[in-house]
């Protein structure tokens, strides 16, 4: 009887392909957000859906992505984040495009500080992305 040996890369090779594949991140389309006004000591939790732009204070939120991983991954929720000065908590002066960008990026619930907005009254931060 003759004996079939795989050398080690044909090993390895082997136990890679049987190893299950690790799943991609989700894409959601709302994220959760907790906010902090610093003047008020207030934290709030809001939600922005991806493409629409919601407030908080005197700041304008627009969610671009929001992806977590399934629950069998090591966790990981990250949402891309554009997030404008509006001129007053009203709005009415510097709205939408016209008004200054000041924080664009990742921003990671596991992570908090890793990307953070720096504000001088708010804080935000993202806690989770849900259907």
């Amino acid at each position: 009887m003759r004996h079939r040996h795989l050398s080690f890369p044909g090993v390895m090779l082997a136990l890679l392909l049987a190893l299950p594949a690790p799943a991609l991140a989700e894409k959601f389309p709302v994220a959760v957000f907790s906010g902090l006004d610093k003047i008020t000591a207030r934290v709030e939790s809001f939600e922005a859906r991806v493409d629409k732009p919601v407030r908080f204070g005197s700041l304008e939120v627009l969610v671009r992505d929001c992806d977590k991983k399934p629950p069998e991954e090591p966790p990981r929720t990250a949402a891309y984040v554009e997030i404008r000065q509006l001129d007053r908590e009203d709005g009415d002066a510097t709205q939408g495009d016209d008004a200054p960008l000041i924080f664009k990026g990742w921003m990671f619930a596991e992570s908090p500080g890793l990307n953070a907005l720096e504000h001088p009254v708010y804080d935000i931060w993202v806690t989770d992305c849900k259907m």
